[in-house]
């Protein structure tokens, strides 16, 4: 499991107490074998995925030390590390957890600085955490509102996002091949691309989130295809898809069949820009290093 921010305070202010000159990446590693982060936890990426959240929450643990004048850089060299007479009385004092609120309380300052900031996350995953939870607020609506909806209404959302996918060339061509509605659902056909070497089936049910599809239904779809001599389907629903479903769909050998649960379906809405729109940007800075760089 991967250390939070201020469970690193103390190891770095440990390897530093040497009174040698460390770099960052001796840092790193430091902490990767103190707390034992396995390389498949080190590869984990901010939701950005501009970072490692391993790397990220070590860069600001070195931030914070920083500040609080526990930890200084080398005069003359980038990215280069010693401890100050405050870190070394930090750890004489021996406490067993140094977090934001020792750590500045100790170095004199005030309350008021402390309340400003999370011991438990980054700035970056905090973002990540709270945009996540408008995401699924956002799926909520999304999903009354189509629940809410005409069951032609639902056949033209469908359509919509299969095209805005990628698939079935412009909406009026996949219209134009749409099969007899019914029952709160489509089938359609459309082309896989926009030549049209190829045919997808479609097959859509519009139930409550509360109900399930089962293999039975799955079945019924692959015997349709079966008998258009397909080789491709998609099913989607508003709902879910039961494990026996889920199982029978991947174990096919000779149609490939994907299924789209009311959950994927929600998320390539949001993706593909579809019932939703940009509300607002926020732009997050971070140094080119580039730039900065002297040939």
């Amino acid at each position: 499991m991967l250390p939070k921010t201020y469970e690193c305070y103390k190891p770095i202010l440990e390897l530093l107490a040497d009174g040698k000159e460390h770099t960052r990446e001796e840092i790193i590693e430091h902490l990767a074998r103190y707390f034992n982060v396995t390389e498949q936890e080190r590869r984990m990426r901010l939701q950005s995925g501009n970072d490692f959240i391993f790397i990220n929450r070590i860069g600001w643990a070195i931030f914070h030390l920083r500040k609080a004048s526990a930890m200084e850089n080398s005069e003359d060299k980038k990215g280069i590390y010693r401890i100050t007479q405050l870190g070394l009385d930090i750890l004489e004092k021996n406490p067993e957890v140094i977090d934001y609120k020792y750590l500045n309380l100790f170095a004199g300052k005030s309350e008021e600085s402390n309340n400003n900031h999370s011991t438990e996350q980054p700035p970056e995953e905090i973002i990540a955490v709270q945009l996540e939870i408008l995401k699924e607020k956002l799926k909520d609506e999304l999903r009354q509102r189509i629940l809410e909806k005409s069951p032609h209404f639902f056949e033209k959302l469908v359509l919509e996002l299969i095209v805005k996918m990628g698939y079935g060339g412009s909406f009026e061509e996949a219209s134009k091949v749409l099969g007899k509605s019914g029952d709160e659902g489509i089938d359609g056909v459309i082309k896989e691309d926009v030549l049209g070497l190829d045919n997808i089936y479609l097959q859509a049910k519009r139930y409550n989130p509360g109900q399930s599809i089962g293999r039975k239904e799955i079945q019924s779809f692959v015997g349709a295809l079966h008998g258009k001599g397909a080789r491709k389907g998609i099913f989607i629903t508003t709902a879910s898809f039961t494990k026996e479903a889920l199982q029978y769909a991947e174990n096919i050998k000779d149609i490939k069949v994907v299924l789209i649960d009311g959950d994927k379906l929600l998320d390539y809405m949001i993706k593909y820009n579809l019932g939703v729109r940009v509300d607002s940007v926020i732009e997050i800075k971070k140094i080119d290093s580039d730039y900065f760089e002297e040939e």
